[in-house]
Order: structure tokens, then C-alpha cells, then sequence
């Protein structure tokens, strides 16, 4: 049998070349965490054909064994010194932008356009730091974002596979609407489709982001911290709007996922049939008995409460006054409101807010888990096989298993031992193509 083989020495090919598609991607991997959560193997090969994982085999196999036929293209990489995981899950980014002291005035400046260029930048920095899978949570109008998504699974940008929600669902004046503290006729331009007040609007709002291609729905149950406003943190939709908000999606369809911070709000969506729940800040033992009723998870996104924080006590940061007064409150509480949940037994997934910190550093989250109570392995886990189950994407994402996509991360030292390991991944696939390597 005769075939054409590209063997690509990764220590030199991938600083002179961009990556490149082979019909079969080979990965010799010296320790393989193919299922977070169960035991690492030794001495393993991972054979993707077309981007999907055909067979994970024990030992290294040689170049004639793969099956490949006249004609094909072969890549192997040789990862038998690392340590070799799934692709990595961010279950809460804003790709298409990143907070800084021009955010307001950026809103009336920058065009669709310009926000899909921008996220194009942030989509490869997060592949880079691993994350072959992201869900974005809110972007705007939502042009940028579909268009950012599509560009990716075209083959066009380089960056992770992103399943967006289009506009926030969110209240007039709620976190999500982003309009306060403009002049009327600046807010009248930034309205979003998103925006909705009774029962009616809220359903109507709901099927428009499907139409417009929502892989997902956001909804702001509570106040925010970001928002201009001093609103508080408590519920913002009334218990008939989220139950609308709530039919409308899922006979659609679609998951819904709620930006919830006090209490009362986080309660409302779990009892009307959220599936998952961001932040979380206010969580208490009834909170923690609904998730585990009703089987939603929480993304604590950790990390951002860690951000704000640092913000809060910059005198000079960019925040405005009823922002910093928010940030100063809620920061400090979300790594022991994970703790709880944890300990209490809560479904958690991995999630960063990527916008509100730095895109690229979306690892910094796994040591704040730790720091809240999880394992090493858990905290994994929340990245990848739940990661996947929260998305309602297990079938394809989450484990090196045959009929997965062929996403692979690898890193040099042992993150089970070391959790600071996941800062600094050292090679990148996502189905069947390395972007990065040693």
C-alpha cells in the first residue's frame, strides 16, 4: 500500500507554517487523560480521520498501520514526553470584545464589522490557551458574533468552535439592555432585539434570536454588575415572563442559560426551567436544592468576580460609580459561593466570563476552582466532559472517544498534580488540525 505522508516534526513545522488538513492526523500520546474523571493510560494512539476520532489504541502503532489509502495525506505527532487531554470548554465568553476605558464610547464608534475583526483576534488567543469549544453569552446586536461563528466553522478565521446566543433576553433597562447612561436618541440606535417587557415581547424576543441563528438563549434574571445603573443585584423578570422566556426557547429547541447574581432571581429561573446558571453570587441551601431538582448546572465564572474585584480597588480603573459600588460587593464573594455549590453537590461547568477578564487567560479559572474546593481532576472535568453535557453537546465533545471530533490539548508537565500546568498548553488540535505545538 502505498499513500503520501506529511510528518510534521512539531518543534520546527509549526513556526515557519500555518496548520494544515491531513486526511489522518496521528497522536502518540505518553499519558492520556481520555475521559476526565477516569484513569490516565499510558502510551497511546489516536488515529482521526476527517477531523473525527476513528481508534484510540494502546501502543505506539507504526506508520503502516492507520489504513490509510493511495493517495492520503498523514500527519503524526509525537506527544509521548506530554501529558494529552481533550479539547478544553469555556462555557461563558464575549468574544467579540474585551472591557477596557473606551468600552462606552467603542459602542457608538465601532460597526459589526469591526467587532467580528476584533473577535477574530480574540477567537485565535483562546484557541491558542486551548479552548477548542467556547459559548458566547451576549454580543450585541449579534451580526458579529453569527458571523464570527460561521467564519470559524468555514475554515476562514481560526479560533474555536463558538455556539452563541445572539441579543440578551433582558428587561427595559435591565443588565443586558446596555443602554443606560446614553443620550435617547444614542439609545434608540443601540436597542437590541433582545430587550422585551411582558409576556408577549419576552416570547417574541425569544423566537427572533432563533430566527437570527441562536445556537442558544441568554437571559438576564437579575441585575448586573457591569451595567451602568444602580439597580441592585435581584431579580429583574417577573416569574411569567421567565416561564415565557423558558417555554418559547425550548419548543424551539434551544437550551436557555441565566445571568443571575441575587438570590430570588436565581431561584425564580431554576423553578421556571433554566438549564444552566451564570455567577450564581447569591446561591443559598434552597438554591443548591433546585439545581439538584431540576438538574441545571452552574458556570461560577470565578474569575470575573476575581477581575472586578482588582477593579474595584483601582482607584483608576475605567469603572463608573454604580459599577465599582457593584464590583466592590460581589467580587469578593463568588470563590466561596463556588465552595458551597461544590460542596453542596451542584452540577458546575466551566466558565470564565472571557470579556470581562482577558481572552487567553481563560485558564486561571481552574486554579479559583481549586482554590474553591475542587480537585485538580474536577476541575478538568468541569472543562471538558461537563462542559460538553452543558452545552447538550456530549455526543460530539468532552473525551478522546471514537465518533468524537478529534479536539486535543496537551501540556509537558502533570496539571493533577500541578494545576498551573493548564496556563501554559502546549499543543493544540481541534478536529484533527494542530495549531499549535511545543
Amino acid at each position: 500500500m502505498t499513500f503520501r505522508t506529511a510528518l510534521f516534526c512539531c518543534a520546527t513545522f509549526f513556526a515557519t507554517a500555518p496548520a494544515i488538513a491531513a486526511d489522518y492526523a496521528v497522536v502518540h500520546a505518553g499519558r492520556l487523560l481520555a475521559t476526565p474523571g477516569s484513569n490516565v493510560t499510558q502510551e497511546q494512539t489516536i488515529v482521526i480521520k476527517d477531523g473525527v476520532i476513528e481508534r484510540v489504541e494502546d501502543g505506539y502503532l507504526p506508520g503502516d498501520a492507520f489504513g490509510t489509502e493511495e493517495g492520503d495525506t498523514l500527519a503524526v505527532h509525537d506527544l509521548r514526553d506530554m501529558f494529552v487531554m481533550p479539547g478544553l470548554i469555556d462555557g461563558h465568553v464575549h468574544i467579540t470584545h474585551e472591557n477596557n476605558p473606551r468600552g462606552r464610547l467603542d459602542r457608538v464608534q465601532m460597526s459589526e464589522g469591526d467587532r467580528a475583526m476584533l473577535g477574530a483576534g480574540f477567537a485565535k488567543t483562546t484557541l491558542m490557551a486551548g479552548f477548542t469549544t467556547v459559548r458566547d453569552v451576549g454580543a450585541g446586536s449579534s451580526d458579529a458574533i453569527f458571523a464570527l461563528r460561521d467564519g470559524i466553522a468555514r475554515g476562514d478565521v481560526i479560533g474555536p468552535r463558538i455556539y452563541a446566543s445572539g441579543s440578551t433576553i433582558s428587561v427595559t433597562g435591565g443588565h443586558g439592555d446596555g443602554t443606560q447612561g446614553y443620550r435617547d436618541d444614542i439609545a434608540k440606535l443601540l436597542h437590541q432585539s433582545g430587550t422585551c417587557d411582558g409576556v408577549g415581547e419576552c416570547r417574541k424576543s425569544v423566537r427572533e434570536q432563533v430566527r437570527r441563528g441562536a445556537d442558544h438563549i441568554k437571559l438576564t434574571a437579575t441585575a448586573g454588575v457591569l451595567s451602568n445603573t444602580s439597580a441592585g443585584l435581584e431579580q429583574q423578570f417577573f416569574e411569567d415572563e421567565l416561564t415565557a422566556i423558558m417555554d418559547s426557547a425550548h419548543s424551539m429547541g434551544r437550551k436557555v442559560t441565566a445571568h443571575a447574581h441575587g438570590v430570588n432571581g436565581i431561584n425564580a429561573a431554576l423553578r421556571a426551567g433554566v438549564d444552566a446558571i451564570e455567577h450564581g453570587t447569591y446561591l443559598d441551601n434552597e438554591t443548591i436544592r433546585l439545581f439538584k431538582r431540576y438538574g441545571a448546572f452552574l458556570v461560577p465564572t470565578v474569575l470575573a468576580g476575581v477581575t472586578v474585584a482588582e477593579w474595584a480597588e483601582d482607584p483608576n480603573s475605567h469603572l463608573l460609580p454604580p459599577q465599582r459600588a457593584k464590583a466592590a460587593e460581589i467580587g469578593p464573594k463568588m470563590l466561596d459561593m463556588a465552595r458551597r455549590a461544590h460542596q453542596g453537590g451542584v452540577k458546575i461547568a466551566f466558565g470564565t466570563d472571557s470579556g470581562v477578564s482577558k481572552h487567553g487567560e481563560n485558564a486561571r479559572e481552574f486554579a479559583l476552582l481549586v482554590d474553591a474546593g475542587m480537585t485538580p481532576m474536577e476541575s478538568i472535568r468541569s472543562a471538558t466532559v461537563m462542559g460538553a453535557e452543558n452545552l447538550g453537546k456530549s455526543d460530539m465533545l468532552g473525551t478522546i472517544e471514537v465518533g468524537k471530533v478529534g479536539d486535543i490539548v496537551a501540556v509537558d508537565g502533570d496539571p493533577l498534580t500541578d494545576i498551573s500546568e493548564m496556563m501554559d498548553i502546549d499543543f493544540v488540535m481541534k478536529e484533527g488540525i494542530a495549531y499549535k505545538a511545543p
